[in-house]
């Protein structure tokens, strides 16, 4: 486990360089939300959050539900694009299944999912011959897929519909919409640049070849519909007066989600939870704190418990069984030592 996250640190060094820039990034995000969170909920009456829980109609809670197990359903695809990436097509689905909804569940959960969900891969994917700097190329990969799904849901979304970005950072819509347009400009030149040969990135013991032309605009696609499957959960929970458009609710949704990445809280808690309620200003608050309670039972607390139970049955397995798992007897690589595949 130290070697994964001393190879996954020494990544993020070398491709940013900016994990001091990015410490006083999250703390100031977390401070202006805790600001705004508090401004916001100070006269906020309880009891009506819990008239407006016991008033949600059952049906759009069941199918607020399907939608985040079909966005959990494709971040397994993160996962299993980012393996053939690599060069690891020998490893199944079932496997990049379990181990990308386990440590985006966690990861979402504990925070700084990063290390979090990276160490959760790795316990997983070092019994199929994966090595700390192969799980950091993966890592690097499936974030690739989820920053250029995020660009291009925000880039289309903010060019359609400026002033909903304007509802949480409150500039002109006019200026919203350029920064999309040079947004989408940029992730057009991306593909271009990697669609005329093959792109390396790099250094000093790990190189990463980046995905083709083709497979980036797939790369994008498994992005957007995980975000669009998110963003159809929150929808489904919101109040149902005033009425507002997917579009506008997914751009909000996004920016919010986004900043509770940035700030490396557990499940974005607080940021996100202030960024939409900013841009969301119209909606009665304790009904949007109700439907957004309801996003964090399902979208964050019932799959944190599936994977702890998920993965606490592979490890009772494991050692009751006293041997490797199942990838040796499959025709997968060699797992090493028993004890080197137990971990």
């Amino acid at each position: 486990m130290r070697r994964f996250v001393r190879a996954i640190v020494q990544i993020l060094n070398r491709v940013t360089g900016w994990n001091g820039i990015g410490f006083v990034l999250s703390i100031a995000i977390i401070a202006v939300a805790a600001a705004v969170l508090f401004r916001m909920l100070r006269d906020i009456e309880v009891q009506e959050v819990v008239e407006a829980l016991r008033s949600t109609p059952p049906r759009h809670m069941l199918v607020a539900g399907l939608f985040v197990a079909a966005g959990y359903f494709t971040l397994t695809f993160y996962d299993l694009f980012a393996l053939r990436t690599i060069g690891r097509a020998d490893i199944p689905y079932r496997v990049a299944a379990l181990a990308g909804f386990t440590s985006y569940s966690i990861g979402h959960n504990v925070g700084a999912s990063v290390f979090t969900g990276g160490a959760v891969r790795y316990r997983i994917y070092s019994s199929w011959g994966l090595s700390a700097i192969d799980v950091a190329k993966l890592c690097f990969i499936a974030g690739l897929t989820f920053w250029l799904g995020n660009a291009t849901v925000l880039g289309l979304g903010i060019s359609y519909m400026p002033q909903a970005a304007s509802a949480i950072d409150h500039l002109p819509p006019w200026v919203n919409r350029l920064a999309a347009i040079a947004t989408l400009v940029v992730l057009c030149g991306y593909v271009v640049w990697v669609w005329r040969k093959p792109r390396i990135v790099g250094r000093d013991g790990w190189q990463v070849t980046l995905p083709p032309g083709p497979l980036t605009l797939l790369q994008i696609a498994i992005g957007i519909v995980d975000l669009s499957f998110c963003a159809l959960a929150m929808w489904m929970l919101l109040p149902e007066e005033p009425h507002i458009g997917f579009v506008t609710l997914a751009v909000i949704f996004v920016s919010a989600t986004l900043l509770g990445f940035a700030s490396h809280a557990p499940g974005g808690l607080g940021v996100f939870d202030a960024a939409m309620l900013v841009g969301l200003w119209q909606f009665d608050r304790e009904q949007l704190i109700a439907g957004m309670l309801l996003f964090r039972l399902l979208y964050y607390i019932i799959p944190f418990a599936l994977a702890l139970v998920i993965l606490g049955v592979r490890e009772l397995w494991f050692n009751l069984t006293q041997k490797q798992p199942p990838a040796a007897a499959s025709g997968g690589p060699p797992c090493g030592s028993s004890d080197e595949a137990r971990s």
